[in-house]
Order: C-alpha cells, then sequence, then structure tokens
C-alpha cells in the first residue's frame, strides 16, 4: 500500500510541549556530574601509556636487540616499504597495491632516525666518540658491526654483549648510551620533537616501539590486543571495546587471511567492497527488491501498518 501525505494540510493530531533547551541543559549536567563523580571513584580506565623509557626499563635486553636492528637494517621498519622507505614491496593483493600507489610520504631511516640522530645531541663524550667512528665508516662496515652484535645479543639474551674478537665496532657504545638515553625519558622527547618544535608527531617513537616483538607483542597479547585475538575490537582489562567492528575484526581471525603477509590489503579490500555493495542497494536491480519479497519492516512497524 503506498500512503501520500499533502504536505499543505495542517497538522490535525496531538501536540505536546517540548523544551529543548531545558531538556539539554539538564542532559548536560547529568552527565557532566555522572563523569566527574565516577573519575573520582574509579579513575580512569585507560592502561598508562608504552613508551621506549618504560621499554628500556622493563625489558633492557629486549629494547638493545631492538635497537641494533635498526642499525643493522633488519627491523620490521627498516623493511616496511611505503610510506617509510623503499626497503620493502608492501602489502598488495593481486593488482590491488596500496602501500606502492600511496608511495613514500613519511620517508624515515630508522638507523638515522631513531638512533644516531637522536644520540648525536648526547653530551656524553663516549657517545658522541662512538657516533663519530659509526659515521666515518662505510655502509658495509656499519651493517657488519650491527648484524654480528645483534646476532650475539640474540643469542645471549642479555642487554650487553663483550666484544672479545673486536668485531662490533661502535655499536656496543652506541646501544649503551641510547639505552641510557631512553630509561631517562629523554629519547622520547628527542623522537616525538624531531621534526616539529614541539613534541607532537609520535610516528617515529611508535615505530621504533612497535619493531619489538618482545616486550610490546608481549603487552598487545597480555591485553587482547593482537589481531588474532580480535584485538581490533578489544579495550584494555574488562571494559567494553569497539563491537562495531566485529565485521571487520572477524576476518583476521579466519584463514587464509590470519596468515597472511597481506592481511590487511585484503581485508581493506573486502570491507570497501562490502560497504560499497550496501550502499548501492538502492539501485540494485535484484537486491533492491528483497524487502518486498521478505517484509520483514512490516514485522518492525505493525503498530504502524495496523493503523493505515
Amino acid at each position: 500500500m503506498k500512503l501520500m501525505v499533502d504536505p499543505s494540510k495542517k497538522w490535525s493530531g496531538p501536540y505536546r510541549k517540548y523544551d529543548i533547551i531545558k531538556e539539554g541543559v539538564i542532559a548536560v549536567v547529568i552527565v557532566a556530574f555522572l563523569a566527574g563523580l565516577l573519575s573520582i571513584l574509579f579513575s580512569s580506565p585507560d592502561e598508562p601509556a608504552l613508551t621506549l623509557k618504560s621499554w628500556a626499563r622493563e625489558a633492557p635486553a629486549d629494547f638493545a636487540l631492538v635497537a641494533t636492528t635498526e642499525l643493522a637494517g633488519t627491523s620490521g621498519s627498516a623493511t616496511y616499504g611505503p610510506p617509510y622507505n623503499s626497503n620493502g614491496n608492501g602489502q598488495h593483493w593481486g593488482p590491488i597495491k596500496l602501500q606502492d600507489w600511496a608511495g613514500v610520504r613519511i620517508p624515515i631511516d630508522p638507523a638515522n632516525d631513531f638512533v644516531i640522530k637522536p644520540l648525536s645531541e648526547s653530551t656524553s663524550q663516549s657517545a658522541l666518540s662512538a657516533i663519530a667512528t659509526w659515521k666515518s665508516a662505510s655502509s658495509k662496515n656499519q651493517i657488519a658491526w650491527a648484524t654480528a652484535y645483534a646476532d650475539a645479543l640474540e643469542k645471549s639474551g642479555k642487554e650487553k654483549v663483550a666484544d672479545e674478537t673486536n668485531s662490533y665496532g661502535p655499536v656496543p657504545e652506541i646501544i649503551d648510551s641510547l639505552a641510557s638515553m631512553a630509561k631517562s625519558g629523554e629519547l622520547d622527547g628527542a623522537l616525538a620533537a624531531s621534526d616539529t618544535n614541539l613534541p607532537t608527531n609520535f610516528t617515529k617513537p611508535l615505530l621504533f616501539l612497535a619493531d619489538s616483538e618482545g616486550y610490546f607483542g608481549e603487552k598487545a597479547t597480555a591485553e587482547h590486543l593482537q589481531g588474532d585475538q580480535w584485538g581490533v575490537m578489544n579495550e584494555t582489562g574488562s571494559w567494553p571495546g569497539q563491537t562495531w567492528l566485529w565485521l571487520f575484526s572477524f576476518w583476521y581471525q579466519v584463514e587464509p587471511f590470519k596468515s597472511s603477509d597481506n592481511a590487511d590489503t585484503i581485508i581493506m579490500t573486502i570491507m570497501g567492497m562490502l560497504t560499497l555493495s550496501l550502499a548501492l542497494v538502492p539501485v540494485l536491480p535484484v537486491i533492491r527488491k528483497i524487502p518486498y519479497k521478505i517484509p520483514i519492516h512490516r514485522i518492525i512497524w505493525k503498530e504502524w501498518y495496523r493503523k493505515q
């Protein structure tokens, strides 16, 4: 049944007084009072932010190993590809290569940006001497030193390894000085303010921290924030998360997406296609007739239809 409404006719139904300003003020006051009261009683539900300082203090061996891989050019950031560098192919799905299409828009050299440049501002003469030795060496020697030291650290599981064969060059002193800088909190500020006058750009410290599969990965697992733990829609602790992201997160739980190196690109493409399909429902020849064939809306609006 098709209903026609004549906009020229005056409303003949009942009227009810409604003061939207009054209702709005009451709502704001009540919500503000409750928010303040609950904040006092329970504090913030958020976990303290992870920083380079907390990382270097709580897991010094992991920090030293990851920092050394930054120098060796083997870390996740160093081999990521666009938009940070050209050292990786980036994720793709057939002809869909979102990272390559975007190109290098935020150029980052982890060895220099995460280690050498911030440490160059140090007042420690031993650190500055080690930096000078590093800069004067060839790229081949730099990679050889850092790779050898990274292997030694990984094998020992310690934050320092003695250079008995003189194979590590200035790398041990560089990493030790960087760890001291991180433990004091200076490294967080140095990286956040490396491109601006104010410490507002957290891209570099976050990338550095994300290269840690040990400290950072274990923290994420403990809070159920990993991709295969429905992490996209989870919140820390026992607080409710973003349930509306269930469909996006669902794909990360099943194969072949779960184990794919290109999962992000594949899932983004699938979700884009599903979203586009939903938006085009009114114009798709077959889909748009489903409500007429399966009139679920009549059940929801049964009172209205009964009156008509």
